[in-house]
């Protein structure tokens, strides 16, 4: 009975000191946060659930994912849809989507341009009735979607983010490698590294990494070669050789950063834009009461050296839990996961 006493202990003190080692710095619950350009934003109301935000700097559009979590989460969901920021200084909204998707709750996005100038929108679906799917669409005029195709595979098991690299081709991170029980909980409390990356080539998907920490943004550089995927557990940056031809992956570095990275955007200039959940119990306190705070966090990095800049802090709730960052040369838009509204914030 003693032997057993002290392996429990011992044990005890193992899962203690791992959850120090591993939580409490992902956490952010000792980090000092100053507000940073928030004042300087307006704020333009679009839809609740603002989660993902990427740029088309050709037409000035930005396109908006968005999804009513709560009401999803209160068993009466509703369409989501993705909207069509104009970026013209007009703040003119328009939903893109088609009306005809009813059972659409859109989370990342990502927008993938042909050599020929053909323009696609790829779309995470977590449907209700059906399971996970990435919805794709062309884009038109004034960025209108058109629906041509939805793929579903096996190694896609718990989508949060994808990128587009090809007509029909994309990478999805999983961000958890359990679904239900008690070893989902492990996973998130102990940080274990039971997510992945998948990877469709267009007719078959696969596994391209495993053993990641919540992942959950992915972006890849405008050559195609080097690839982007965000830990969110790790508050850290993996950087991958891409080959573009097979799509393989190869481990580069890893950059640490001082938020819990979310979705990653890409300016023109190659900067990574990333929008985080520094304060990670102050988020899952908003998630289950709209009325908490969550801080927002938008970070710039260097993909070349890893140095980060923070760009935008908010502590206030004027955005909740910041999602994502898209930036062009003298614009920020700043998304969220709950919040029925993105910032638009000035550059220069």
């Amino acid at each position: 009975m003693r032997a057993l006493l002290t392996a429990i202990g011992v044990i005890g003190l193992g899962v203690l000191g791992w959850f120090l080692y591993n939580i409490v710095p992902a956490s952010g619950v000792l980090a000092k946060l100053e507000p940073k350009l928030v004042d300087q934003c307006r704020s333009v109301t679009i839809f609740p659930g603002t989660e993902d935000v990427t740029i088309d700097e050709e037409t000035g559009i930005a396109f908006v994912s968005a999804d009513d979590r709560r009401a999803t989460a209160a068993g009466a969901p509703v369409q989501g849809g993705i909207y069509a920021l104009r970026l013209d200084g007009s703040d003119r909204v328009s939903k893109v989507s088609p009306e005809s998707f009813g059972d659409f709750h859109p989370h990342g996005i990502s927008l993938w341009r042909g050599e020929d100038g053909r323009k696609r929108l790829f779309a995470i679906n977590h449907t209700i009735a059906d399971g996970d799917k990435v919805e794709i669409f062309d884009v038109g005029f004034g960025g209108a979607l058109l629906h041509v195709d939805t793929v579903a595979f096996p190694e896609m098991t718990s989508p949060n983010d994808l990128v587009g690299v090809g007509p029909r081709s994309f990478y999805v991170t999983n961000d958890r490698g359990f679904k239900g029980g008690i070893m989902e909980t492990l996973e998130a409390y102990l940080a274990l590294p039971a997510s992945s990356l998948a990877y469709y080539d267009g007719q078959t998907g696969s596994v391209a990494v495993k053993g990641l920490t919540y992942a959950n943004g992915v972006n890849v550089s405008a050559d195609g070669k080097t690839l982007y995927v965000s830990e969110f557990l790790r508050r850290r940056l993996g950087v991958y050789e891409r080959n573009p031809e097979t799509g393989s992956l190869s481990l580069l570095k890893r950059y640490p950063v001082n938020t819990g990275p979310d979705n990653i955007e890409i300016s023109a200039d190659g900067a990574l834009w990333i929008g985080g959940h520094t304060k990670v119990f102050d988020f899952v306190k908003h998630a289950e009461d709209a009325s908490a705070i969550a801080p927002s966090h938008v970070i710039r990095v260097n993909p070349a050296t890893g140095e980060t800049e923070d760009v935008l802090i908010d502590v206030s709730g004027v955005l909740n839990g910041s999602s994502v960052g898209a930036a062009t040369a003298d614009t920020l838009i700043v998304g969220a996961v709950f919040d029925d509204h993105v910032l638009v914030c000035p550059l220069k």
